[in-house]
């Protein structure tokens, strides 16, 4: 009925006539099109104006609190003219004090944490050292041998390290009670005087003037079989060793020189150090041949960084390490010394794969390597005659020099095996060695090696 009302074009009360050609639908929805923006936005800006009213007092309640707080006040007992920095009241100028280092007047932090209580009983004993049996307080002066040693900023642990292997480490912890203590002049020792005994000789083969131009020639060399015992056996005369697999032989000089000449001979002879190699009575000598192999060990996930995770690498010092260290007797007939060995060869190293999923790759893996070795380690105390050489036979151990990275390997071939072994000898007196090597004829030069204490 709506509907033909419009349609005949009649006039309402107080309305205009509606004209014949408008669209009646369209004049019925234009209100609605007038007010859609305002009612789509007016909720936005209320909620708008709502967060700003919460805002600002939040706002207003922080700066009034930085306002109240007290200014800094500078430690008790801080040097004159030390500035620190301050809060600065709300609305005072800045100054160029503001702007001021804290000096270094600063103090530490304080633990607040209590005093442990000890449990056990604490005494303060009696103030003087115990001498129940007769020990007695000397001072040594090792400074003859400290200050001709220049290789080592400590000389003085060498003297402490004989001393303890001399009269065993038990005999310093356990009573009588005894002490032992040196810096670069004195050796100070309160023992018994038996002890004082052993310690009064041992110094003495430091700084006795005749032993410190004794030296002692050291060679190492490496036999691909152990089958040169076959014709040495009859000038090898044994000595005791305690290292499991480990042969010791003393030998007179001269059967010395002709094995050595004998063992040049073979193919699979190698030699490892300088045949001029000289040791000071007393020093510590290393030689080495080794090269380092890298290889990945492990992975850590790193889901931020690309591709996912990070490798972790690791290092392996593969080949040889030989540490040598004589003292001679005071009537220089006889010799101790220290020989430290250590054989290390990376046979093989075995891949593992290792889960790294990421989101982009859910089925990514990576090899990590697991390192299969073969070590030999030699660490004894042999005294030998001085006139005679000290022969060492490590056994058939890894090779001690490891074969080069690009040298040709087969998939199915196992890792070389040697027979290493040192020659240990007394030259006499540093004098006569460098008499004899100037009348001798020039040797060839020599490539550098990695070792030190060379003469």
């Amino acid at each position: 009925m709506f509907a033909r009302f419009l349609s005949t074009g009649l006039t309402m009360p107080g309305r205009l006539k509606m004209p014949a050609g408008v669209n009646a639908p369209f004049l019925f929805f234009t209100p609605f099109l007038l007010l859609a923006p305002f009612l789509l936005f007016t909720p936005f800006a209320l909620f708008t104006l709502f967060a700003l009213a919460i805002a600002r007092p939040a706002a207003a309640q922080t700066a009034d609190a930085g306002a109240a707080a007290p200014p800094a006040i500078p430690a008790s007992g801080a040097p004159a003219g030390a500035a620190k920095k301050a809060w600065r009241t709300r609305g005072a100028a800045h100054t160029n004090a503001d702007d001021a280092v804290v000096s270094g007047d600063a103090q530490p932090l304080q633990s607040v944490k209590p005093g442990r209580q000890s449990i056990a009983k604490v005494t303060k004993g009696p103030g003087t050292l115990p001498n129940d049996a007769g020990q007695e307080w000397r001072e040594y002066d090792i400074s003859p041998y400290t200050t001709r040693v220049t290789s080592t900023n400590r000389p003085e642990q060498a003297i402490v390290d004989w001393i303890l292997r001399e009269t065993g480490y038990e005999a310093w912890h356990s009573e009588p009670l005894g002490m032992l203590s040196a810096n670069h002049r004195v050796l100070r020792v309160y023992h018994t005087p038996e002890m004082h005994a052993v310690v009064s000789e041992m110094v003495d083969r430091f700084v006795n003037s005749e032993a410190e131009s004794q030296v002692f020639g050291m060679r190492v060399v490496s036999v691909g079989s152990p089958n040169w015992r076959t014709k040495a056996q009859r000038v090898l005369h044994p000595v005791t060793a305690q290292s499991p697999g480990v042969q010791a032989w003393l030998l007179a000089k001269e059967d010395a020189s002709l094995l050595i000449a004998e063992l040049r001979k073979r193919t699979d002879f190698r030699e490892h150090s300088s045949p001029h190699l000289l040791v000071n009575n007393g020093q510590s000598t290393v030689v080495f041949a080794t090269q380092r192999r890298n290889y990945v060990r492990d992975v850590i996930l790193r889901p931020d960084a690309w591709p996912g995770y990070e490798p972790q690498t690791a290092q392996i010092d593969e080949g040889f390490s030989l540490e040598f260290n004589p003292l001679l007797s005071l009537d220089g007939h006889t010799v101790d010394a220290i020989v430290k060995c250590n054989v290390d060869q990376v046979e093989k190293l075995i891949p593992v794969m290792i889960d790294v999923p990421t989101a982009v790759a859910p089925r990514q893996r990576t090899e990590i390597k697991v390192p299969q070795l073969t070590c030999s380690r030699l660490h004894e105390r042999f005294r030998w005659p001085a006139d005679h050489v000290l022969l060492i036979s490590m056994g058939v151990v890894a090779s001690p020099v490891p074969a080069s990275a690009s040298a040709l390997s087969l998939p199915l071939s196992s890792p070389t095996r040697a027979d290493l072994l040192v020659f240990v000898e007394s030259k006499g007196k540093l004098g006569a060695q460098a008499a004899a090597a100037t009348t001798a004829a020039r040797p060839a030069p020599l490539k550098a090696s990695s070792y030190s204490g060379r003469y």
